[in-house]
Order: structure tokens, then C-alpha cells, then sequence
């Protein structure tokens, strides 16, 4: 991570954009770019490449619980979300999470027979938002991987499972919630109004909260709740005007006209504001640009961010 005076911009991966010829002005500038090293790919890795936790580690639950309520200290953190799980003849997909539509008063009826479940065995089920749950655990909890929700839906569910020892207590846990979920009322109600059943939760994000979180930027801009929870960590101002060493957050964007304007604003940055600009792809891909690029006349425009 470098101090300095740069603008950072976090994208998706670009195959997103496969197909997307680029303007012609964006093509010579990016075309003109130095190609940096790649990196690990996915957003873990890419936010990694921005934040540094000590200790090492993801402990997401325990930064957002903190973030949302301040009181993550002193215990290990689970996040256990609503999710919708749908039944396939050789499996199981995770089609949704963090976007069932779920009301304060929802969240709260789904809630109380799974308290009980947990607290039988020592965890207290909490929420900071409608479809944000987390579990308490005591600090010593050992737990095993569990993966990213972002990464498994729509992926067959037995690929991204928790393993190991450890991983059974969990299944079962788990699976005793299916249960509960399933014969619950209010998914009987969402399946008469057309909508799909709260099915299942996602344990994810486990840890404690780090020690430090260290990070170069003066100001973070964008709406993930991840990136929130790491840059108030880290003590970083968040959707502010820019000034000084800026990390943006365009990972959700998806239409490439807007992508574009994007770009055509972070490049006039380079003449106003930045020394440099990074386009960080979720790849692990990443491309900077300068102002003294563009005496590179004689190098070809960039076709598309897949080229």
C-alpha cells in the first residue's frame, strides 16, 4: 500500500464487460497504461490489497458488528444471514441473500424459535439490521472456514460448505435451523404472495475483532457495508469530497456506459487532483495511469478492460 497521492478505483472483474468495445479516448488512455503485476483474485483479496488487519485474517462479522453497534469487543463474531436456498435433483444453490425483502418485524418472528437453537448451545442470535444477523460467541470459539456468501450464490452448496472437524457442529446447527425456518408461518405467507422462502442461514465472516486495521487513504468513497466497516477501522473518512490518497468503490457497477463516465472523470482527476490513478480489477488485474502516459504515442488503444 502506497501513501501517496492516488486515486484508486475498486472494479469488478472484467469479464463483465466482455464484449464492450471502449470509447475511443478511453481506449488511447488506457492503452497507454502500465500493466501492474497480477494479484490474488476475488474481492477479498482485492480489498486486502487496501487494508491491513493485525492480526491477519477476514473477521468481517466482528468489524461490521462493531461498525453498526460498537460492541464487538471481547467476543468472537458469526455472521448467520436469511438466506434462500433452492432444492435441485443433484443438489442445493444458495440463489439469495441480503436482498429478501425482509421487514424488522420479519426478521424478528424468523428470529425467535432459532434463539433458542443457539442459545442451547451458547451463542446469542442478534441483528443489527432486517437481513443483517450475527452470532455471539464466546472469545476462545474455534471456527472453521466458512465461505463468503457473495462467492456461493448461485454455485452448487455442497462446494462451499465449511469442512473439518470443527465444520460439524456447524452443519448441524445449520441444518437444525433448515428445519425451524422451513415450518415457519411467515414463509408460508411469502410462498402465497409469490415470494421465495427464508430457507436457510449463512454463517460467515467468523473472528474476533483485530487489533489494528491500518490503511493509507484519506477518504473511502462508496456504500459497501465491508468497506465501511474496514475504513471506520482503519479511521478513514468515508463519502467525502476527495482529497489526497482516495480509494472508490465501483464494484457494483455494471452498465458500461456509467463504467465509462467513471473513467473519464478518474483520468481528468490525474490533471486536478492525483499523481496516479489505479484501476484495481477483482481479477486480480490492474492498469496505472499517469499524466506523462500520454507521450506514449505510439502505443495501441486498449480494445476493451478484457483486452
Amino acid at each position: 500500500m502506497k501513501p501517496a497521492s492516488r486515486r484508486v478505483l475498486l472494479l469488478p472483474e472484467r469479464r463483465r464487460f466482455r464484449g464492450h468495445p471502449l470509447a475511443e479516448d478511453l481506449a488511447r488512455a488506457l492503452g497507454r497504461a502500465d500493466r501492474l503485476p497480477p494479484t490474488d483474485p476475488g474481492e477479498r483479496a482485492q480489498l486486502l490489497r487496501h487494508f491491513e488487519l493485525l492480526p491477519r485474517g477476514w473477521p468481517m462479522a466482528a468489524l461490521m458488528r462493531q461498525h453498526a453497534a460498537g460492541d464487538a469487543r471481547g467476543a468472537t463474531w458469526l455472521r448467520a444471514d436469511p438466506g434462500f436456498v433452492r432444492a435441485e435433483m443433484m443438489g442445493a444453490r444458495l440463489m439469495a441473500w441480503g436482498d429478501l425483502g425482509l421487514s424488522e418485524a420479519d426478521a424478528d418472528q424468523l428470529m425467535a424459535p432459532l434463539r433458542p437453537l443457539f442459545g442451547d448451545a451458547g451463542f446469542l442470535l442478534s441483528r443489527t439490521r432486517a437481513e443483517h444477523w450475527y452470532l455471539q460467541l464466546p472469545a476462545e470459539a474455534r471456527l472453521p472456514a466458512f465461505s463468503p456468501p457473495a462467492d456461493a450464490l448461485g454455485g452448487q452448496l455442497l462446494a462451499h460448505l465449511p469442512e473439518g472437524d470443527e465444520a460439524r457442529r456447524w452443519r448441524q446447527l445449520g441444518n437444525e435451523a433448515q428445519i425451524l425456518l422451513h415450518n415457519h408461518p411467515l414463509n408460508a405467507r411469502r410462498a402465497e404472495a409469490g415470494r421465495p422462502p427464508v430457507n436457510t442461514l449463512w454463517f460467515w465472516g467468523g473472528g474476533r475483532l483485530p487489533d489494528a486495521v491500518r490503511a493509507p487513504w484519506r477518504a473511502v468513497i462508496g456504500a459497501d457495508d465491508e468497506l465501511a466497516a474496514l475504513a471506520a477501522a482503519a479511521g478513514v473518512t468515508a463519502h467525502v469530497a476527495e482529497a489526497g490518497g482516495v480509494l472508490v468503490d465501483l464494484r457494483r457497477v455494471r452498465d458500461p456506459a456509467q463504467l465509462e463516465a467513471a473513467l473519464r472523470e478518474a483520468l481528468a482527476s490525474l490533471r486536478q487532483r492525483h499523481a496516479e490513478l489505479v484501476l484495481d480489477f477483482a481479477d486480480g488485474e490492474a492498469l496505472a495511469c499517469t499524466t506523462a502516459q500520454r507521450w506514449r504515442l505510439l502505443r495501441a488503444p486498449l480494445r476493451g478492460l478484457d483486452d
